[in-house]
């Protein structure tokens, strides 16, 4: 008996622990299958929840392009064709929340003068270049430029006729440029000092014919009157261009055309001291009153081309026997630099300059700038030869608006900080000012 109920308290323990192991098993199942189950849902509601999102956004998306679908279709269909194209973006759409708003200053015509930072080009502002032949030294010179339409080279009478026409536009200023016959023209170029010069003799005329109505600038160098065709005398042993033997013709120059009536003298010819060495002699002579505007900041450029067509002035090869240098580059600036028109400027102040010039003037309005902002002296721009035969070559294939470019030009010359602007649009300029 004993052993038997051993043996059944050991089967129910046996039966007792089977059954433990059992729910401990399912129970382990189940708690397995219950993190499944709950990951499962989980997942589906992370799913569910991302498909929503983005369902609405497709909603959202849809239905603002519909609005401004229709509202653009609207705006643009309400008035026959009139008004903003079919697809422009919803005003409530697009609008930005900006402050600043630049182009409130410019709705009006009005007000864009009325703030305007520079002032307008006035005839006053321009100095007129004239080229001037002796028509009876050579009688068959060509009057027309090919390579600067609309410009010719003037008899002294012509020059005259010329000048008092561009007056009553208000152009009072002029700078002459003599085309010298071949048979005056000498190594030296004394003719450049002759009394009774072509130069001379155009000055006497102006102020005969206009007296102190008209302003007349002359130019000082020797490239006119030089048979090599430098602005100084050539050593042709070592191809040098002279400095001081230069100058002492340059002196002689300038007293003889102050002489003749000029009111400003131009050295053109950026030898260094030639500016005080031209205000002694002036003075000396009794021309304390005669003005100087320097070429103070004149780059070797090569845009002088239908100049030096003009005037036969071009440097000329000196053969096997003589070096001639075929530029100008030993005593024109170089146009990479900038800094170096600061010493210039200097030096020409101290000298007794009246007027600082740059030449050219649109490919260095930097520089005009810097002459503006280092000096209290009247700037000078001069809107040479070269730039004034692409505006014009431009306008007549008609690619550019000639009057709008040429305009916008002098306009960007005295925003630079130009006060004197010489340019060959001179009087057609001041004639156009007069018509807006």
């Amino acid at each position: 008996m004993l052993l038997k109920s051993t043996t059944t308290m050991s089967h129910k323990k046996s039966s007792a622990s089977s059954s433990s192991s059992s729910t401990s098993s399912r129970c382990s199942s189940s708690s397995s299958s219950c993190r499944f189950l709950l990951q499962g849902r989980r997942s589906r509601s992370v799913s569910s929840s991302v498909v929503f999102r983005s369902r609405t956004r497709a909603r959202s998306r849809s239905r603002l392009d519909a609005q401004v679908s229709k509202e653009t279709s609207l705006s643009s269909s309400t008035d026959s064709g009139l008004g903003v194209p079919v697809g422009t973006p919803s005003r409530d759409v697009c609008k930005q929340e900006l402050l600043d708003r630049p182009r409130r200053n410019r709705k009006s015509e009005v007000f864009r003068e009325a703030v305007r930072e520079t002032a307008p080009v006035l005839p006053a502002n321009l100095i007129y270049p004239l080229f001037v032949y002796d028509h009876e030294a050579e009688p068959d010179t060509e009057t027309t430029i090919p390579s600067m339409p609309g410009v010719k080279r003037h008899t002294v009478q012509g020059l005259v006729e010329e000048v008092g026409d561009a007056i009553k536009y208000g152009v009072k200023q002029v700078v002459i440029f003599p085309k010298t016959p071949d048979n005056l023209k000498t190594r030296l170029g004394e003719e450049s000092a002759n009394p009774e010069g072509l130069a001379q003799r155009t000055i006497r005329a102006l102020k005969e014919a206009y007296g102190t109505d008209v302003f007349v600038h002359t130019d000082v160098a020797l490239d006119p009157y030089n048979t090599d065709g430098h602005d100084g005398i050539v050593d042709d042993t070592i191809g040098r261009v002279l400095n001081d033997e230069t100058v002492s013709m340059l002196c002689a120059q300038a007293v003889s055309q102050a002489e003749a009536g000029a009111d400003c003298v131009a050295p053109s010819d950026m030898m260094d001291g030639r500016i005080g060495a031209i205000r002694q002699a002036l003075d000396e002579a009794g021309f304390e009153h005669v003005s100087i505007m320097s070429y103070c900041a004149k780059y070797a450029s090569a845009f002088y081309g239908p100049f030096r067509d003009a005037l036969d002035s071009a440097p000329v090869a000196g053969g096997k026997q003589r070096i001639v240098p075929k530029d100008k580059k030993t005593y024109q600036m170089d146009p990479g630099n900038f800094r170096e028109a600061l010493r210039e400027l200097e030096a020409d102040e101290a000298e007794g300059a009246d007027v600082v010039m740059v030449k050219p003037g649109m490919p260095y309005l930097d520089v005009i700038r810097l002459l503006k902002d280092n000096s209290n002296l009247p700037v000078a721009a001069y809107h040479v030869s070269g730039e004034y035969a692409m505006m014009k070559a431009a306008a007549q294939n008609g690619w550019v608006n000639e009057k709008e470019c040429a305009l916008e030009a002098l306009t960007c010359f005295k925003r630079a900080g130009a006060d004197l602007i010489l340019t060959y649009y001179a009087k057609q300029a001041a004639i156009w000012l007069q018509e807006e």
